[in-house]
């Protein structure tokens, strides 16, 4: 018998303010048609003042346990994928933990940018198989907004804050891809890219935090190749196909990459969830803040094949394969 990570619950949290596409017209050269027509995204969510990312990954961490029928008592540990930690140290998990009055297990944060999330599957993961923990909080959470140069527009119209939750429950399967939860997963880096997808901050250059600066078209044909090669990765490690896949829960980056992965798969749009119009992208927020979403509105059933996949700054790439 194997032990296989089975989710459990979900959950996210939206800053309550919106941002429309016509706030960017305040400061750059840009319209509500240019970011439509080039992204897809229509409007997106921006901490308040003060409102931090643990703040934002807690009320994610609720709604998961609220929907998962569960207590913070029933959690051994908390992962959270962040870019955007609250301080340097502690970490945002630990700030999460005590929110939740956890006295016990652990907590730590992961940091592979718009992968994080699928990094922090893997490693949650690998801790329920190897019986260091039976139920687990992952948590992607980000307040990108905190480092926006809202004069250039090629970056700051792309990203939104938000968190998301996804609980992981070992239970016991047979070893095959009939079984449900975490099937396979796939983990890639290249540092020879760090350039493309940045910050220029941080404590032990400028000392400070920095605005993120990238390189769009570059980043676009990595992201397209490498998302669909992953995903394809991930799918013979599973011994599945593509057109076996019921879901595809795409890193929300931008419409066309999106689009263009799909094909890629051999997907058609309708097996694609989509939250980048309404979200924009909320970095290692976006896969668990779209699955808890469409988990809401019921989209997905019992032993339904999904494929998680995201590509950020590194470069950092990866995918994981459910069956829900």
């Amino acid at each position: 018998m194997t032990r296989r990570s089975v989710v459990r619950g979900t959950g996210h949290y939206l800053p309550e303010r919106i941002v429309a596409n016509a706030f960017f017209e305040q400061s750059t050269d840009t319209s509500d048609e240019w970011i439509r027509t080039r992204t897809g995204i229509e409007r997106r969510h921006f901490a308040a003042e003060g409102q931090t990312t643990s703040d934002l990954g807690l009320r994610a961490a609720q709604a998961a346990l609220e929907r998962a029928g569960l207590t913070a008592d029933d959690i051994d540990a908390v992962i959270v994928a962040t870019s955007t930690p609250d301080l340097t140290f502690p970490s945002v998990a630990t700030m999460i933990q005590s929110g939740l009055g956890m006295k016990r297990g652990f907590a730590y944060d992961i940091q592979a940018v718009c992968a994080g999330f699928v990094y922090a599957l893997a490693n949650a993961d690998a801790m329920l198989r190897a019986g260091l923990a039976d139920r687990l909080l992952v948590i992607g959470a980000e307040t990108f907004s905190r480092i926006l140069d809202f004069t250039d527009r090629a970056t700051c119209v792309l990203f939104g804050d938000g968190a998301g939750a996804v609980i992981l429950e070992a239970q016991t399967g047979t070893g095959d891809n009939s079984d449900r939860g975490i099937l396979s997963v796939d983990l890639n880096s290249n540092g020879d890219y760090r350039d493309l997808l940045y910050v220029d901050g941080g404590v032990a250059t400028t000392g400070t935090s920095g605005h993120l600066r990238m390189q769009g078209n570059s980043v676009f044909r990595h992201a397209v190749e490498k998302l669909a090669a992953t995903a394809h990765h991930a799918l013979d490690l599973a011994g599945l196909t593509s057109d076996q896949v019921d879901w595809l829960v795409p890193h929300q980056a931008n419409m066309r990459i999106i689009e263009a992965t799909a094909k890629r798969m051999g997907l058609p749009m309708d097996k694609v969830v989509l939250t980048v119009a309404d979200h924009g992208n909320t970095s290692a927020a976006s896969i668990p803040l779209a699955m808890s979403v469409a988990d809401a509105q019921g989209r997905f059933k019992p032993g339904d094949i999904l494929v998680a996949e995201a590509i950020g700054g590194g470069l950092a790439w990866g995918s994981v394969v459910l069956r829900w």
